[in-house]
Parts: structure tokens; C-alpha cells; sequence
């Protein structure tokens, strides 16, 4: 029998044994734009609820601590691979409700619920990911719950058939048999369960390794207390150290930390960084060379009260009849937003997707019946639509935006004289007919319809297809925005560059663009400040 002490730390468990492996199951991920990647989302995801169950009694049920899981795990999911997992366990919450103790047939019907609950999330299943690995698991536990009702015998079952169908994946995707990997959700999925399974065998609790277990992170507003260790240092540049690296590592620290700064030059990097994980920051830093001028300050104030109660979340009345929710990253495009009319802006975006809790805390800010949410990044909308799904007092309609030219777009076609149907029409068929480019450098080494991309490499995305792979960034975002252009068709083209490229450079890639389509096109530029992305580019 699984009881409630068990079901606690055997999440407790699970977060650590994923947290200590989280950069390997990142690294599964094949396609090589740096984003918010797979093993980062669901350590975050499921450290949400280990954190919040830790001080649970033993003698909670099964069907409590399930629960209490499930809540934690929805307000804290990130990324597709977070909220499907948040699916997972709530499918195990509804399966425990009201169960002191989990028997065989408790488990089975446990997976088969969790798997259930996940296909039916997902809009187009594809088999050959975490939906198939769980469903090979809820099917093997339900075989076995027939033969032999036994907990542990039925949990064994479940993890080895998980484990069988994971090594499968490749065969399922012709991409992942390509790069010569498993599905890192489904590998994700797997350590989880063998996480879990160390507490019902073993009766051990798997340690973090150094810091890796992850804290549950806010993605929000830079406003929210900070606590953990500020840290200064300048790095002193190996020798061969390649312009990716000060990007790279940034994608990193915004993934762990807070007001992160990043600023390069020809022999240095000055590095900025708020965050609980001072280990991993020390670690992955002396990476790219020696560390000089080393400040580190605790902000740390436990039991504070005040602390306490400027994060609780702000509730707006909702007043006016309609109100906005954006997500970006970087200060230009926050500004931008907010002029055209964003109420609140939740920070995040490819490397640091914000949870579903910061978007449900963003909603409840506004003061509005009638709250539209732009996620502007496809890995966003999953936890956004969790959002909409868990506010009552107000009517949430989230857009369907992937990119932020689309947000822009959606948000320049709203007129406050129609109604909310009309609008929705109106910004869906706006954001439809602008095209995305954008340029930012490959994260790992990869390939790409039989070309070989390295890490640090330039790449150009026409609608998220790689489409250019060079060492200029300016060539780069020339090739990509012509790819889109056509003269019969559009006329605007607005360059967003990021924190990383200068307005003379963007400036360069006008005057290529001109000098191609003389005057059938007009170009605007805008500092964004994003993170990661050299140009986020706007063909209309």
C-alpha cells in the first residue's frame, strides 16, 4: 500500500532526481533554438509542489497529499512538458480522492486517469513523447492490476513498460531517430517515476546533487521581493571564448535568477544576477573563464512579514469591461505593450516560460470583466489556457499568439466599441497575417534537413523554421526578412532588436533591405531589449 507519507516523498523525491538531471534532459532536445527547455520546465514544475507539501504530516492520506500535489503542480507549471505533467498528477489526484491508502488497483487506475487527462489536452497527440510513455505505463499497470493486485508489483509494471516505451521513441519520430535521442519529455516523465519509485522500494528520499534542485521561481514582475544571493563578477575570457558564450550564459542565468545583466566586451564579461542557486551561477561561469571582482550579498530575510505580504497577489475589482495581459521579455518590449495598452506584462518568453500561477496572479491585476492573454510564445499558451481555467470572477479569453509581432498585431486591432466576440475575431485575423523572422544563435549542435548546425552559429527563423545558418548576424537578418517579403503583398517591416545588438546594426540591416526593394518597403526599428534574440523581425 502507498500512503500519504510515501505519495509526499516520493514527489519530494522525484523533484530532486529530476533537478539533478535537468541539463541532460535539455540537452535531448533536439531542435536548437535556446528556449525554455524541457528538463528545466518540469524541474520547476513538479519543485513547486515538492516545496509545497514538505511540511505535510505523515498521517495525511494519499487522497489529501495527491491533491495538494495537484494544486501546487497546476499553479506552478511551465511550458508545455510543466502543464502536461500538472495534467499527469491531477489525473492522479482524481483517482486517490477520498483513498487513505493506494492499493494495485488505486495505482492503475491512477495512471490510466493521468494518461486520459493528458491526451485530452493536447489538441493533436503526437505518439512518440510523454503522452506515450504514460499511456504504455497506465497500460502495463492495468495488466498487472488484473494479474496481481499487489502496489509494488503494479508500480514496477508501470516503470518498466515506461521505460521500454521511452527507448521506442525514436522509432516513433523519424526526428528524434535522426539526432540520436529519446523523447526528453518522456525521458523527463521517466525520472520522475524512478524518483518516486527509490521512496516505495527503498524507502529513500533520492538527494540533490549540489544545487541543482530548483526553487519554484516567479517569472514575474521585477517588482516581487527578492531573495537569495545578489551577485557581481566580471569574467576574464578564455582563450577562444566565442561571441555565443556571454549569450548562452545569460540564457542560463535568466532561467535561475532575476535582473540578470550581461554586458560584453572584446576580453570581458561583466555578469549581474539575483538568485538562490549561488553554486550553479559559480559553476557554469568559470565555464567561459577566471572570475575577478567577485560581490555576493544575501537578501534572504526569512520570516519577514512584510516580505511575506508584497508577494501575496494583488486582486483588481473588475471594473472596466475589457483588459489586456502580455507576455515579453526585455524593457523595450514591455514598454511597447504596455503603450498599446497592456494592463499588466508578465516577463518571460524562450528561456524562462512564466508559470501558470503568474499568469493567473497577472489576470486577477486587472481591472476588467473581460481579460484577453497575448502568451506570444507557443510554449506559453498551454499554462495560459491552465489560467484562464482556474479564474472565476472574471472571463478570460486568451489568444492563440506564438510570436510578439503577432501580440503586437492583435493588440493594434482591438476597438473598445465592439464587443468581445468582434474583438477576437478581429485580433486573431490581425496577428494571422504578419510573418515572423527572427535570429538568435543555436543552443546545442543539431541538424537541420541535412545540414549540420554548430553551437554559437547564427541562425535565421522564417515562422520557426530554420532557414539560415552563417556567422553575421546582420546577413542573417537580411536573408530572413527578404525570405518573407514580398512586394505584391507587404510593405511593413519593423526590426526589434535585442539587448545584444546595437541600433547601428540594426540600421545596416535597413539599409540592405532598401537598397533590395527601393521604395516598396518600409522599415521601422524598435529597441525590444530582449534577451537572446539578436532581431525579432515583422513582415506585414
Amino acid at each position: 500500500m502507498i500512503t500519504g507519507q510515501m505519495f509526499r516523498d516520493g514527489v519530494i523525491s522525484a523533484a530532486n532526481n529530476i533537478a539533478n538531471s535537468r541539463q541532460a534532459v535539455d540537452a535531448l532536445n533536439i531542435f536548437p533554438v535556446p528556449d525554455g527547455d524541457t528538463g528545466t520546465n518540469m524541474s520547476m514544475t513538479i519543485a513547486s509542489a515538492s516545496d509545497d507539501i514538505k511540511d505535510m504530516p505523515d498521517n495525511s492520506t494519499i487522497g489529501d497529499v495527491s491533491k495538494r500535489v495537484a494544486s501546487a503542480l497546476l499553479r506552478g507549471a511551465r511550458g508545455n512538458s510543466g502543464v502536461i505533467l500538472s495534467l499527469i498528477f491531477r489525473g492522479f489526484s482524481k483517482a486517490f480522492k477520498g483513498v487513505e491508502q493506494a492499493d494495485g488497483d488505486d495505482v492503475a487506475r491512477a495512471f490510466r486517469m493521468g494518461s486520459d487527462a493528458a491526451y485530452k489536452a493536447v489538441m493533436k497527440p503526437t505518439e512518440g513523447t510523454i503522452l506515450t510513455v504514460v499511456r504504455c505505463a497506465a497500460e502495463a499497470a492495468e495488466e498487472m492490476a488484473k494479474i496481481n493486485n499487489d502496489t509494488l508489483e503494479v508500480c514496477t509494471a508501470a516503470l518498466e513498460a515506461a521505460k521500454e516505451a521511452l527507448a521506442k521513441t525514436p522509432e516513433m519520430l523519424p526526428v528524434l531517430k535522426q539526432a540520436g535521442v529519446v523523447d526528453a519529455g518522456g525521458q523527463g516523465f521517466l525520472l520522475i517515476l524512478q524518483g518516486m519509485k527509490s521512496v516505495i522500494v527503498h524507502n529513500a528520499i533520492v538527494s540533490p546533487v549540489g544545487e541543482e534542485a530548483m526553487p519554484s521561481k516567479k517569472a514575474g514582475s521585477a517588482e516581487q521581493a527578492e531573495v537569495g544571493y545578489d551577485c557581481a563578477f566580471i569574467i576574464q575570457k578564455v582563450r577562444g571564448a566565442k561571441e555565443s558564450d556571454a549569450i548562452k550564459l545569460r540564457a542560463f542565468l535568466e532561467a535561475i535568477g532575476n535582473g540578470v545583466k550581461v554586458n560584453e566586451d572584446a576580453n570581458k564579461i561583466s555578469v549581474k544576477v539575483v538568485s538562490e542557486q549561488l553554486g550553479s551561477i559559480i559553476q557554469t561561469a568559470v565555464k567561459y573563464g577566471q572570475l575577478f571582482d567577485i560581490s555576493i550579498k544575501n537578501l534572504s530575510e526569512p520570516n519577514n512579514e512584510a516580505d511575506k505580504k508584497e508577494d501575496e497577489p494583488k486582486i483588481a475589482e473588475p471594473e472596466n469591461d475589457y483588459g489586456f495581459v502580455s507576455v515579453c521579455a526585455g524593457k523595450g518590449l514591455t514598454e511597447l505593450f504596455s503603450d498599446l495598452g497592456a494592463d499588466v506584462v508578465v516577463s518571460g518568453g524562450q528561456t524562462m516560460n512564466p508559470s501558470t500561477d503568474d499568469i493567473i496572479n497577472a489576470v486577477l491585476a486587472v481591472p476588467a470583466k473581460v481579460v484577453y492573454v497575448l502568451p506570444n510564445n507557443k510554449n506559453i499558451i498551454m499554462a495560459a489556457q491552465m489560467a484562464r481555467d482556474s479564474v472565476t470572477d472574471r472571463e478570460v479569453i486568451v489568444l492563440e499568439t506564438k510570436t510578439i509581432p503577432q501580440g503586437i498585431c492583435a493588440m493594434l486591432a482591438f476597438d473598445e466599441t465592439v464587443d468581445k466576440q468582434e474583438n477576437l475575431d478581429a485580433m486573431l485575423a490581425m496577428a494571422g497575417n504578419v510573418q515572423t523572422a527572427s535570429v538568435t544563435f543555436a543552443a546545442r549542435d543539431s541538424e537541420v534537413d541535412g545540414k549540420p548546425i554548430k553551437e554559437g552559429q547564427i541562425m535565421g527563423l522564417c515562422n520557426g523554421a530554420i532557414k539560415f545558418i552563417g556567422e553575421n548576424r546582420e546577413e542573417i537578418a537580411f536573408n530572413a526578412t527578404a525570405e518573407l517579403f514580398n512586394p505584391d503583398e507587404n510593405n511593413l517591416v519593423t526590426l526589434i532588436y535585442g539587448e545584444d545588438t546595437t541600433e547601428e546594426e540594426a540600421q545596416r540591416v535597413e539599409e540592405m533591405l532598401n537598397e533590395k526593394f527601393a521604395c516598396d518597403i518600409e522599415v521601422s526599428i524598435v529597441n525590444g531589449g530582449q534577451p537572446v534574440y539578436y532581431y525579432i523581425i515583422s513582415v506585414e
